[in-house]
């Protein structure tokens, strides 16, 4: 398999993958998917599914305008 450029990333993320790019816990993003809160994920049959545009947008949405940086 060849090496993949370090900013390749998949288009879907299985809940630990997002977990490990948002650097939570998988039951925060568990609590926050029962809250309805977090980035929006979605069922494929039984495995829970985020896309990597919609976690990017989410943190985005967190930072806000305020944001210092």
């Amino acid at each position: 398999m060849p090496d993949q450029p370090a900013s390749h990333h998949p288009d879907l993320l299985t809940i630990g993958e997002a977990a490990e790019l948002l650097r939570a816990p998988v039951a925060t993003l568990r609590y926050w998917r029962h809250l309805g809160t977090g980035p929006r994920s979605f069922r494929l049959g039984r495995r829970v599914l985020y896309r990597y545009e919609d976690v990017q947008a989410w943190v985005e949405e967190q930072v806000g305008p305020g944001a210092i940086g």
